[in-house]
């Protein structure tokens, strides 16, 4: 079975929901489409900010892409912080914000705009972190090609799983929320 195989299935080992249960006895959350990432694999050959808007515009959703603009698109992080997590990425190949043109770094920043509007209005975000991490220090994971990142946050939505396990829970799959979000891009034109 290959990782796509996996893409948005989740299942969840229910033998202890107690706390206080030993190691042995722990809540399992099960992600498997997560593990290409922990474990280095890149199921796109080559930049995947380049290759997956040159795909047919047909296939957005198997690449999970909400909207395409002139000079940028949103998609999904494949690998999100929160469910909902997006991305505005300029066609542009460039890593330096200031390599940017003015009229697609204008674009970038409105459909960033637009992606936080959206957010709160289709998913009920209570707040978004937005913005850049430029380069291999500032924690950038794809280092030379910009991305804006938009991640959607809730009250409560930091808990002991990210404190003490060192993990997420994302309780919906990417398919069921580019469902959700879709139709608001849709009136971006």
């Amino acid at each position: 079975m290959s990782l796509e195989d996996h893409v948005g299935e989740v299942a969840r080992d229910t033998r202890s929901d107690q706390p206080g249960v030993g190691i042995e006895g722990l809540q399992r959350l099960w992600a498997p489409w997560r593990f290409g990432y922990i474990a280095g694999a890149d199921p796109v050959d080559g930049c995947p900010f380049c290759v997956l808007p040159a795909r047919d515009p047909a296939t957005d959703r198997a690449s999970l892409i909400l909207h395409r603009g002139d000079h940028a698109y949103v998609i999904f992080n494949a690998y999100p912080y929160n469910p909902g997590h997006l991305m505005v990425v300029p066609y542009e190949h460039a890593a330096e914000l200031e390599q940017l043109p003015d009229e697609v770094t204008a674009e970038v920043f409105a459909l960033g705009r637009e992606t936080v509007r959206i957010l709160k209005e289709r998913i009920g975000a209570q707040g978004i972190n937005l913005g850049m991490n430029l380069g291999a220090v500032a924690g950038a994971g794809i280092t030379d090609h910009l991305h804006l990142h938009a991640v959607p946050r809730w009250g409560g939505d930091t808990n002991f799983m990210s404190v003490v396990g060192a993990a997420r829970v994302l309780p919906k799959a990417l398919e069921e929320l580019y469902d959700e979000l879709l139709p608001g891009f849709a009136d971006l034109g």
